[in-house]
């Protein structure tokens, strides 16, 4: 039974203290936060879930990122990083993904995490500076789940992230956080050169071995200055990938998460839902991380509730995009992304000043709205996604 597998493979890999604070600290109140998120009128909705980008700073460059970075670098002022959190508390919400950049290179990210110890964070990290004292530390903070970006082996992760020996580097973080025993997880990007080794049998073994807890799925998006179309992934590609998933979850015994696909197999787009929103370094607040576009900021951190209900940005994205009924503007409808750039008050956020010209292609990519869709095939992951995936996987 899937769920037996998953739950005793969690126990053997985990301290029952660190166990304990990420179903305390996120998964519970995760669970109320969607509760609440759905009960509530849509035109009155705050999403339950945060993404933060507290620097542009990154010792690497790769493909489809983006994220500009500068000299100095931009970052979100600690106290004000704080302030926002302890706002957002107040509505209820518990879950707060930090991303950047890389946000292992923001000087004051421990002592952000430990003024909140009743919040339960999920930092996306390239893993070059996870070693183990660090990983020590967020093993003493015990709200942190290091997400780890795993883009390939060998030459493939070499060059979408435009540096060499990266797997082995990224391997190393892993190790380290398995060490000092933390809930880990492996995120892919999963393009043209690295998708079959992704989601070989081999590559997930080495996962189960080191005791991984999860590993979250994306698909490749070509977006940033460094777009690389090629790499995207093919109608019949996508296809394969959504298979292969579901097979994974029915043989594997860590967690596997997309934020693609609901429990019917049905496309998600977690801009349109409200589920969840981006702010970037400097404050502004996104639809997605994506989606390089902003009308409103978070001021000193104080006022992020109150932005957030004056986006008149948010608000047409929600309502334009949910016509579509799933799927990714940034690939399959790009016009649209010129239109939400022409609303009054709209300001291109990306930091380069040519966000709607490099979303603007003329032709619409394949994406993951697959016809027909492909349910999932598991009691488990459908009560997970309705439950549960729906909300902690809407970042993608």
């Amino acid at each position: 039974m899937i769920t037996a597998r998953v739950v005793l493979y969690w126990l053997a890999h985990h301290s029952p203290a660190l166990l304990g604070r990420f179903v305390r600290h996120g998964v519970v109140p995760s669970w109320r936060a969607l509760r609440i998120w759905r009960s509530t009128p849509p035109a009155h909705r705050l999403p339950p879930f945060l993404f933060i980008a507290v620097t542009n700073d990154c010792q690497l460059r790769c493909l489809g990122c983006w994220v500009t970075p500068t000299d100095p670098p931009r970052a979100i002022p600690p106290d004000v990083l704080d302030r926002m959190i302890h706002t957002w508390k107040r509505h209820g919400a518990r879950w707060i993904g930090i991303l950047g950049g890389e946000p292992l290179r923001y000087e004051p990210l421990d002592w952000v995490l430990a003024r909140h110890p009743d919040v339960y964070f999920q930092v996306f990290t390239n893993g070059w500076d996870l070693n183990d004292e660090r990983a020590r530390r967020f093993q003493a903070l015990g709200n942190v789940s290091p997400l780890i970006s795993f883009e390939g082996v060998a030459t493939a992760a070499d060059q979408r992230r435009g540096a060499v020996r990266v797997a082995d580097r990224t391997w190393s973080a892993v190790q380290a956080a398995r060490r000092a025993g933390l809930i880990t997880g492996i995120a892919t990007s999963l393009c043209r050169s690295n998708w079959q080794d992704l989601l070989g049998d081999d590559l997930l073994s080495k996962f189960q071995r080191a005791g991984v807890a999860y590993v979250w799925y994306y698909i490749y998006r070509p977006v940033g200055p460094r777009p690389a179309p090629e790499l995207a992934l093919s109608e019949p590609e996508i296809r394969a990938v959504r298979e292969r998933i579901l097979e994974i979850r029915r043989c594997w015994p860590f967690l596997v998460v997309d934020s693609y696909w609901d429990e019917e197999g049905r496309a998600l787009c977690a801009a349109a839902s409200g589920l969840s929103c981006h702010i970037n370094p400097e404050g502004a607040i996104e639809p997605c991380p994506l989606i390089q576009l902003s009308d409103v900021d978070i001021g000193d951190g104080s006022q992020v509730v109150e932005a957030l209900r004056r986006s008149r940005l948010l608000s047409e994205t929600r309502r334009r995009l949910s016509s579509l009924q799933g799927g990714c503007v940034l690939l399959a409808h790009p016009a649209l992304l010129s239109d939400l750039a022409q609303l009054p008050g709209v300001r291109d956020s990306s930091g380069r000043g040519t966000f709607p010209a490099e979303a603007l292609r003329p032709e619409p990519m394949p994406d993951h709205k697959l016809d027909p869709p492909i349910p999932e095939t598991t009691a488990f992951y459908r009560s997970l996604k309705r439950w549960l995936f729906f909300g902690l996987g809407s970042y993608g």
